[in-house]
């Protein structure tokens, strides 16, 4: 795989993450103002579906592809831009991990107060708003990564 195919792959993958991501969080933005419990199960379903089918496989790609770019284009690994990216990709990482699991377990209990006809109990607005707080480093750092991945900065 030349060059060219290597960074197609590695764009169309971050556009994937943040289109993705984004996504995610406007519709589960959407669904929880909504108050409806029906809605919120359904949205949160659909989510967590695209966590697991979009977001996993981008991240993957996203790394091998980022890896395999900076051997064609004879960047060491240790390129201060390159760790920085690196560092701030694990950061990433420790945040969407419980946020996949703050998903479920809002997809889950939407599901059952849906089922049970109850509403919202006060756990759902707890991992709700973990949830949300979670998505802000892991957002800005996606977008400080785009900017490193740009601007190639020597940072040390």
């Amino acid at each position: 795989m030349g060059y060219f195919d290597l960074k197609f792959l590695h764009i169309i993958g971050s556009a994937v993450l943040l289109g993705t991501g984004a996504g995610i969080a406007f519709f589960m933005l959407m669904a929880h103002r909504s108050k409806d419990v029906a809605i919120i199960a359904g949205v949160a379903r659909i989510v967590v579906i695209a966590d697991f089918l979009f977001t996993a496989t981008a991240v993957v790609a996203q790394l091998v592809t980022g890896i395999l770019l900076a051997n064609v284009q004879n960047y060491p690994l240790t390129s201060s831009w390159i760790v920085a990216s690196l560092v701030l990709y694990v950061v990433i990482g420790m945040f969407w991990l419980p946020v996949v699991y703050f998903q479920i377990r809002i997809r889950d209990i939407a599901v059952t107060a849906m089922k049970e006809r109850k509403p919202l109990p006060p756990d759902y607005y707890w991992y709700y708003r973990i949830w949300f707080a979670f998505g802000f480093p892991a957002f800005f750092s996606i977008l400080i990564i785009f900017w490193l991945m740009i601007a190639r900065p020597k940072l040390w």
